[in-house]
């Protein structure tokens, strides 16, 4: 399979001490445009607001 099931949590909420929220998503293995880790722009329930999540490996 060309994909990968990933796994992308929030890097603002343990800033302020609360819960941090987590998405799961998948990416192309074979992609040359994302070769480090991806990041997206995900709505946290916590904070109240969309923040910036970041793949886990």
């Amino acid at each position: 399979m060309p994909r990968d099931i990933i796994i992308l949590e929030c890097t603002e909420a343990k800033a302020e001490g609360k819960p941090t929220s987590r998405y799961t998503s998948t990416r192309n293995k074979k992609s040359l445009n994302t070769p480090g880790r991806l990041e997206k722009i995900k709505y946290n329930p916590f904070l109240r607001r969309r923040t910036l999540h970041r793949e886990l490996r």
